[in-house]
């Protein structure tokens, strides 16, 4: 396998290959990119109920599905075949900060000390996991699309909605990962 495809790629090669999903989704047929709402059409499809929100012909939407089936499989591909080491690369600085919360093993995609099933019947679990869930749910619904659908598409096509909206992703992440965090590991 060749080396360039083992290694993370920089910003400046990833960033402009996601950016060029928009053209491209648009070309093929005015699509939007964006994933919460494949949710939405898994939700029409397999819980057909009485709720409004899910009554629409979900099937015009399957092409979404596969593009979450390609992210799905694509990222496995990914994490299992072309990584070079079992250990995640952080900054200096972030390890030093979260070893002053306990937090070591980076092993794995998410930190084990936090995010495993004894913790998540603990408090600090219910917060994180359980309420950072619900949170994130009900934040995507609520600004009417996730970070990739407003961050990438639409600011792409000039819409003020998702400037607003990825001002406030960003702020709130700023908030939470750098106030909320530290009082939440410390609980």
């Amino acid at each position: 396998m060749p080396e360039w495809i083992m290694k993370p790629w920089p910003w400046y090669i990833a960033g402009p290959l996601i950016g060029l999903m928009v053209p491209v989704l648009l070309i093929i047929g005015n699509k939007s990119f964006g994933i919460s709402s494949s949710l939405r059409h898994i939700c029409a499809a397999c819980f057909p109920g009485r709720i409004s929100f899910f009554k629409y012909d979900w099937k015009k939407e399957t092409w979404n599905l596969f593009l979450v089936g390609g992210i799905l499989i694509g990222g496995s591909i990914a994490a299992q075949l072309l990584t070079t080491s079992p250990s995640i690369q952080l900054n200096p600085k972030l390890v030093k900060e979260l070893s002053s919360y306990g937090i070591t093993d980076y092993t794995q995609l998410i930190p084990t000390e936090i995010f495993n099933w004894p913790s998540l019947f603990s408090l600090k679990g219910l917060v994180l996991i359980v309420t950072g869930g619900f949170l994130v749910g009900f934040g995507t619904r609520y600004a009417g699309g996730c970070t990739s659908g407003h961050s990438i598409m639409g600011l792409s096509n000039l819409q003020l909605p998702s400037l607003i909206a990825t001002v406030c992703f960003m702020a709130g992440g700023f908030i939470v990962s750098n106030l909320l965090i530290p009082i939440i590991i410390n609980l």
